[in-house]
């Protein structure tokens, strides 16, 4: 690795689709002590990196421009920082980088140690790279912040979804019982990851028939969270990804709310990694592209109806 520059796809401003520029020579990471230099073999395209793309963040993240995208990623530790330990050069990793600094559109990442995880075994490297995001939103809002337990309910939004599909097996995982909504043409996938019930919520009104939840899911926002309170329990918890629910809605319920902005963790992405090497957790692929087809990829996810991950093919020889 003599090179001081490598292949990426970066912003130099917000805005459009156009924003996007694929460079031969951007600069290569430069490496922290606790940093761990990864060559990527695939990276995962998710909604907050048009959301970053388009300047929708930027009072809540510190970009530096010009940035490289993508906070989801699969590949080969070629570098270990002096301070960064638990690796070796070749471990084969995943992580989900700090997204306050440059992503994965590229040939080099250069990630926290304490971020990274050995990659699930059973999993090439496109389809480790769908993992860590998803599985992380999905461990922090029904683990950490419902603290889902086994003989309890949740009602889980957009199921057929990166973050959802990957919540519905998490909660099967604990013992839960799964009520998921998601439109008819999806009933068969949800209910083999293991949907107890399935609501075709283009047809049916969950709050209609669904009652007493301990826990409800919500990745939608908007009026699909208004509708959830009225389906929890006393004293069950609404966790959103997307939007913080209102203390004082929830209050009125006698119920608790939490809002969740996934955050990097190798530990969790450790144990996540054995439910996928036992066959509890899978990710569900929407497309695997070639890295040099970004703008396409970020228009399938802007589209908002990706069943699963899509998924950018960095290192050509990558294989799944």
């Amino acid at each position: 690795m003599t090179s001081p520059t490598m292949k990426a796809v970066r912003i130099h401003a917000y805005g459009g689709l156009e924003m996007l520029h694929y460079e031969e020579n951007a600069p290569r990471p430069a490496l922290k002590p606790d940093d761990l230099l990864i060559q990527v073999q695939a990276a995962t395209v998710n909604p907050v990196d048009w959301k970053i793309r388009e300047g929708w963040l930027q009072g809540d993240l510190h970009h530096t421009l010009p940035l490289t995208l993508g906070w989801d990623v699969s590949g080969e530790v070629v570098e270990v920082g002096p301070e960064a330990h638990g690796f070796k050069v070749g471990d084969e990793v995943y992580a989900r980088p700090d997204i306050e600094r440059d992503g994965a559109y590229a040939e080099y990442i250069a990630v926290k140690a304490s971020e990274v995880a050995l990659k699930p075994a059973t999993l090439d490297h496109l389809h480790a790279a769908a993992v860590p995001l998803a599985a992380l939103t999905a461990w922090q809002a029904l683990v950490d912040a419902a603290q889902l337990q086994a003989g309890q309910t949740v009602l889980i939004h957009a199921a057929a979804g990166g973050v959802g599909s990957l919540a519905v097996q998490l909660a099967k995982a604990r013992g839960a019982r799964v009520i998921a909504t998601a439109s008819a043409v999806n009933t068969g996938l949800v209910t083999a990851l293991g949907a107890d019930q399935f609501i075709d919520y283009t047809q049916t009104r969950f709050e209609a028939v669904v009652k007493d939840v301990d826990v409800v899911f919500d990745t939608m926002g908007g009026d699909t969270q208004e509708r959830s309170w009225s389906v929890l329990k006393p004293g069950g918890i609404l966790v959103s990804i997307v939007s913080p629910p209102s203390k004082i809605i929830a209050a009125e319920h006698g119920v608790r709310s939490a809002f969740v902005f996934v955050q990097p963790s190798g530990q969790q992405l450790t144990a996540i990694a054995e439910l996928v090497d036992a066959g509890r957790m899978k990710p569900l692929i929407h497309t695997i592209l070639p890295l040099h087809e970004f703008r396409q990829a970020h228009a399938i996810s802007q589209g908002g109806h990706a069943r699963g991950k899509i998924i950018l093919r960095v290192a050509e020889k990558s294989t799944g």
